[in-house]
């Protein structure tokens, strides 16, 4: 009986219990969650301890949820301190999230601008921190980036200030020249364009983006990461966030920089040799094959060739300083100022910034100004942002690349020639003069930056964004985003000043170009948690209109010597052009996660392109990723965090306008207007491109994140390219369309980071990075097993290939006859033979691998940095050294002026060579103009101080009664010197931002260094 009563007595006990619990009250609780600064955190996690209750917060920040009234909140949330808050009967929490320091970096921009936990990515993306930007400037966001991303290629120009900058994230998968990334900002594509022809190279449409206002840079690398973007990021995207208005109180901020920037070259010249031939001096000579140089009074050309009687004969002794005495040093200003502000109903953010960088050539020069305003409005329902931005650049005297350039004349100037009586090169008779006399072929490089010689640029551009998102319910919005791209371009050329030999086909050139780019989406939202999963989507449409049109004058010759102008010339034309393309789109992306350790992430878009027919237009590619966190699914010790991912994804990519149909043009002809069609012969049933790529990675962090490892594998196969092959001309066609080629790359990248010391004081931080790709061609075309690239055929030096089977960037160019052996076959004459027809493959322009080391050590509140940039491997063709090796310049050729035997085997003999030949005769044989490319083939290796920099943030207390808030004074360095280089030349050269022409340094201009200081005050 006891038994039972007892068993009654706990039964009677669980139940009240039971219904205690039932019946405790609840009810309903609000708040927001904010961080230090008044900016609303979106998707934070609101919990109830030790329940299943919770939720999530919505745009605003703002929350609601049914609690126990005694409970205690969990709110937490990628990069911010967790915080714990009892209940205690509240019912409304102002909440605001500290930053984690440690964690800070896990919250990044992806597709779309959507901000995700890093660990939720199923693909490789990296971060660049963008705090320093402002101090260790460039003239491009492109360069900045170099050393900073694993496995990138950056290449900068060769060509000037503000010259373009080529970027490739994952090797070269497309035939087309179409391998550079899509660039975002602010959640929408904006034109890369550069203004670049083969005179002339100007920067990308990239390097517009002003530093200051940059918050943030994802680099989404390869189809998987960029997929909703569509074709335009087959190639990857550049993904950047721009500063925005802060809730709070007004700030202000200025940011202050001044550079000088200087050219030094390690070439190695010779000094010994001048002026003459055959060991003689001779006025009319071209290269230094005379005599030697001990001071020995010769005429002044000048006077001689010009009659100018005011120039004197002079000792010949070598001129050993040339790029100090031409180059001059160039001083470079940016300020910047920003003001913030806002509550918690409208915030906005406005900034200028006025750049003004010198050339190193004597009247070279870029300015340009920012203008940018942030604004955005919101209540509980709507949140309304507006973006305008304005940038006008004005960029005078942009050195000529290619044959004709400056450098290409100064290296070629015999070793005594002094450019004091090179300056002023207008003669007595109103012409320029010039060392050589009449000719077309060696020009006084004054003559060639003479004040009224020349070219300028001036652009505007203009850039509006609107974007409007509703709040339907706290896991339901809608998103609407428009914005507009425009550049408008107008570059002049003019020449009135030039020899007498000299017959410029214009006195003057003119072409106004306007490119204009509309971006719209409109994007439903999805983001709500079910007990242990949560599920994210996105679904929309989208469209994206592209239009491009020209008008160019040409004077023709001048008709009233040195009056710019044109309508001053004898056969004035003018030339019209205009293309439109169109892409819509419909996309969606589903991210679901269960326990916050394994997510599923899929993405779909379908394209329909203008540019293609309409039995192709239509083009589908979807991915998909998945990523496990195993430090937590195995519970591992918080100081570790180990996860692994995988995906797969196809992405299409169409073609330029007009490419399907034949197009005609019209032109003068004397004073007969004359059409012609195209000399591409079109394929009207063009098919998209299309890239399919997987990838795996890791990334372990252990020693609560001191040691980090993030390592990636890839591959990628791009299939039915759209190439142009060259027929025969009997078809009345120079090349015709095809869908044909197949094309595999693969790669690994690897960053590795550490904190070696981290006390109260001190702080060491390291980070390495290091990638390599390979590219090949499995397959190309059943009739064509060799592709030569359009662009190389008039180099003279060489040209680009890919052959089936071979890898991308193949070199072909001229190169020695040799023997089964090897062995160079020599000549009667005892001179090497060569093979000028040959199709030999003689290297790559490909680096082997990239890589960078950076670290940053802090001591209180000093903080030095610093950056080696490394790459290696990979081949270039050198015209810098051919012209000077020819012209008897090159420290190459003091051997063998007394004569030497070339080390070869004779032809017609087969006997080993004996025959003596002089120096002159040897290099004139194998250099100039039109060298032996396989001897001026040279290795692209190099280790490189890419940055320096040591900062001082000044003590708060010396500002204490000012409005003043902090002080940041900093001394810089950017490209300060190679630690090592292989090739004799500058290794940094590019002409422009075209893949094929990394091959070639076309005498690009000399290195340069900059050293400057910066300074920056917030109020």
């Amino acid at each position: 009986m006891k038994k039972h009563i007892r068993l009654l007595f706990v039964t009677m006990m669980s139940f009240i219990c039971f219904v205690a619990f039932a019946q405790e009250q609840r009810r309903t609780i609000t708040g927001t969650v904010k961080d230090v600064n008044g900016e609303s955190i979106i998707g934070a996690n609101v919990s109830v301890e030790g329940t299943t209750l919770g939720t999530i917060t919505d745009i605003d920040g703002a929350f609601k949820l049914d609690a126990p009234e005694n409970g205690k909140l969990i709110i937490s949330f990628i990069g911010y301190e967790k915080q714990e808050i009892s209940i205690n009967k509240k019912t409304n929490f102002s909440i605001t999230l500290k930053e984690d320091s440690e964690m800070l970096s896990e919250v990044v921009v992806t597709a779309l601008g959507i901000k995700r936990e890093k660990k939720a990515l199923g693909y490789a993306m990296q971060e660049v921190k963008t705090d320093v930007f402002s101090e260790n400037r460039s003239t491009s966001v492109s360069n900045l980036l170099q050393g900073k991303v694993a496995g990138v290629q950056i290449s900068q120009s060769g060509s000037g200030v503000g010259g373009p900058t080529r970027i490739v994230l994952r090797g070269l998968n497309s035939l087309s020249g179409n391998n550079t990334p899509l660039w975002v900002v602010d959640g929408l594509p904006v034109l890369d364009n550069s203004n670049s022809n083969t005179q002339f190279s100007y920067s990308s449409g990239a390097a517009d983006i002003n530093p200051d206002d940059i918050e943030s840079i994802s680099v989404l690398k390869g189809a998987n990461a960029a997929a909703l973007y569509g074709s335009r990021a087959q190639n990857g995207a550049i993904v950047i966030t721009t500063k925005k208005g802060k809730e709070g109180k007004l700030q202000l901020e200025y940011n202050g920089y001044v550079s000088m920037s200087k050219a030094y070259d390690s070439y190695e010249f010779q000094d010994v040799y001048g002026q003459g031939t055959n060991g003689q001096y001779a006025l009319e000579a071209s290269g230094s094959w005379g005599p030697k140089m001990t001071g020995q009074m010769i005429p002044n050309w000048r006077k001689e060739l010009y009659g100018d009687e005011s120039y004197k004969e002079y000792a010949m002794l070598p001129q050993k300083n040339i790029i100090d005495d031409f180059f001059r040093t160039a001083l470079n200003y940016v300020n910047s100022v920003s003001a913030t502000g806002g509550n918690e109903k409208m915030n906005a953010r406005f900034s200028f910034t006025d750049t003004r960088n010198q050339g190193i050539l004597p009247n070279e020069s870029m300015n340009k100004q920012n203008y940018n305003l942030n604004v955005e409005i919101k209540n509980k329902y709507l949140t309304i942002g507006g973006k305008v931005s304005y940038f006008r650049e004005k960029v005078k005297n942009r050195p000529e690349t290619f044959y004709t350039g400056v450098w290409s004349h100064l290296i070629r100037l015999p070793r005594n020639i002094r450019l004091q009586d090179l300056q002023n090169p207008v003669g007595i008779d109103g012409y320029v003069v010039n060392w050589h006399g009449e000719d077309t072929e060696y020009r006084n490089p004054y003559g060639l930056i003479a004040n009224g010689n020349g070219n300028e640029l001036n652009r505007d551009r203009f850039q509006g964004q609107v974007t409007v998102v509703g709040n339907i319910t706290d896991w339901l919005k809608i998103t609407g985003r428009i914005g507009l791209d425009r550049i408008s371009d107008n570059v002049e050329t003019y020449m009135p000043y030039h020899a007498k030999a000299e017959s410029p086909k214009d006195l003057m050139t003119v072409t106004n170009t306007a490119s204009e780019e509309l971006n719209a989406d409109l994007m439903l939202n999805f983001d709500k948690r079910f007990k242990d999963f949560s599920l994210t989507a996105n679904v929309g449409i989208a469209t994206n209109y592209n239009k491009f049109k020209s008008l160019a004058g040409e004077s023709g010759k001048a008709i009233i010597p040195n009056f710019v102008a044109l309508s001053n010339g004898e056969s004035k034309l003018a030339i019209q052009d205009f293309s439109s393309k169109r892409i819509n789109s419909v996309l969606g992306n589903a991210t679901l996660g269960y326990k916050g350790y394994a997510f599923l992430d899929v993405t779909a878009r379908n394209d329909w392109s203008s540019t293609l027919p309409s039995s192709n237009w239509s083009y589908f590619y979807p991915s998909a990723s998945l990523s496990g966190i195993l430090s937590d699914i195995f519970e591992l010790p918080k100081e570790y965090f180990l996860k692994v991912r995988g995906s797969i994804a196809q992405v299409g990519n169409d073609t330029a306008p007009y490419a399907l149909y034949n197009v005609y043009t019209l032109e003068a002809l004397g004073n007969h207007t004359v059409g012609s069609s195209s000399n591409t012969y079109p394929l009207a049933d063009l098919k998209p491109e299309k890239t399919l790529s997987w990838e795996v990675g890791v990334d372990y962090r252990m020693f609560n994140n001191r040691l980090g490892i993030d390592f990636t594998y890839y591959r990628s196969t791009t299939t039915d390219q759209i190439l142009s092959m060259t027929v025969p001309g009997s078809s009345g066609y120079a090349s015709k369309k095809i869908n044909a080629g197949k094309m595999e790359s693969k790669g690994v990248e690897l960053m590795v980071t550490g904190t070696p010391i981290q006390t109260k004081d001190w702080r060491w931080d390291v980070t390495l990075n290091w990638g390599k790709n390979t590219t090949r061609n499995v397959e190309l075309d059943e009739k064509n097993k060799r592709y030569v690239f359009p662009l190389t055929t008039n180099v003279r030096v060489g040209k680009v290939v890919i052959d089936e089977g071979g890898k991308f960037g193949d070199i072909v160019s001229t190169a020695y006859k040799r023997n089964e052996d090897g062995r160079i076959l020599v000549g009667d004459n005892g001179l090497p033979l060569i093979d000028t027809k040959s199709e030999k493959v003689i290297g790559n322009m490909m680096p082997e691998w990239t890589g960078s080391f950076g670290t940053t050590l802090s001591w209180k509140d000093i903080v030095f940095s610093a950056l080696i940039d490394v790459r290696y491997g990979g081949q270039f063709l050198s015209m810098t050294d051919a012209y000077a090796t020819g012209a008897g310049n090159s420290k190459r050729t003091l051997s063998g002026r007394d004569g030497m035997v070339v080390n070869g085997i004779v032809e017609s003999t087969g006997l080993e060579n004996t025959k003596q030949v002089t120096a002159q005769e040897y290099y004139a044989t194998i250099a100039g103009t039109y060298p032996v490319g396989e001897e001026f083939l040279h290795d692209a290796t190099y280790v490189k101080l890419r940055e320096l920099s040591i900062g001082y943030t000044l003590p708060k207390i010396w500002f204490r009664n000012t409005p003043i808030t902090n002080v940041k004074v900093s001394i810089v360095g950017r490209d300060l010197f190679n630690i090592y280089k292989a090739a004799p030349v500058n290794a940094e050269f590019a002409q422009n931002s075209q893949d094929v022409f990394q091959a070639f340094e076309l005498a690009a201009l000399p290195s340069t260094r900059t050293v400057g200081f910066s300074l920056n005050v917030k109020f």
